[in-house]
């Protein structure tokens, strides 16, 4: 099993898919997946990339394989970026490409802003940018996963999480995966998502930039993803049909096609 020692307190794991022919030089591609998740969630995404990029997927801090964290935890954007730049350098990839789905999009927008040598492009798909403006929605959830624990929280906001055109085994096969996330892990965490505001990050972001969302988004109405969107400078919209909030994975084929597209653009 893949993991590197980042810090003290913290093995990640991690994996990497490379289908491209060998003896061509490629790019790598960093996905960085969302709460309560791990690197298993972008399976629609690895046959359309691996066959063209190095495809890292890492489980953030706390989650997945990787070492849980204590509900005490001091959560911060920055040190989950640091925790990135360690892999990559451990894997002695200079620059790549990220990708990140929901608030793993968050982490990703501070990624690009903090470390634009780092960053050839930035794909986010659903990020919140400003953790306090849903800060009621994320309380609420410390006391509904405290009560009933983190699958049966998972059960409970999966349609809207999915949509309600999802098939019922994917939604049980995503209840299962994120209830095996550690309690202590979820709970720190989404009680620290408030506390979190990347939009003084956007001006900041100088790499090639896509955003992806859905048209009928219930927790991002599109006229404020593009009132964010237009504030990274080299950044460009495109938007999905559909009702979910979690585009990587209800139109995963059709986001990975439209970021590998964006990748192969900018090289020229």
């Amino acid at each position: 099993m893949p993991l590197v020692k980042v810090t003290p307190d913290l093995q990640m794991h991690y994996e990497v898919d490379d289908f491209a022919e060998p003896w061509r030089e490629h790019d790598t591609v960093l996905l960085l997946h969302g709460n309560a998740e791990s690197g298993e969630v972008w399976y629609g995404w690895v046959p359309q990339l691996a066959a063209e990029l190095r495809v890292v997927r890492p489980d953030m801090r706390g989650f997945g394989r990787s070492t849980p964290m204590p509900r005490d935890y001091a959560w911060s954007p920055d040190r989950i970026a640091d925790d990135y730049v360690a892999l990559m350098d451990h894997l002695e990839i200079e620059r790549f490409h990220v990708v990140g789905a929901k608030v793993g999009g968050t982490m990703a927008l501070r990624f690009a802003a903090r470390h634009p040598s780092r960053v050839q492009t930035l794909t986010v798909l659903g990020p919140p940018t400003r953790g306090t403006d849903a800060a009621a929605r994320y309380l609420s959830w410390v006391e509904d996963i405290e009560k009933k624990g983190v699958e049966a929280w998972a059960r409970a906001t999966m349609s809207g999480r999915l949509g309600t055109d999802f098939p019922h085994a994917g939604s049980e096969w995503w209840i299962r995966l994120m209830g095996r996330t550690p309690l202590t892990t979820q709970l720190g965490f989404i009680a620290a998502v408030p506390s979190v505001d990347v939009t003084q990050d956007l001006p900041n972001i100088r790499c090639p930039t896509l955003v992806i969302t859905t048209q009928d988004n219930p927790l991002y109405p599109l006229e404020k993803v593009k009132a964010w969107q237009a504030r990274i400078p080299r950044s460009e919209l495109f938007v999905v049909p559909g009702q979910s909030y979690h585009v990587a994975a209800t139109a995963a084929a059709q986001c990975a096609l439209a970021t590998l597209e964006f990748i192969r653009r900018q090289r020229g």
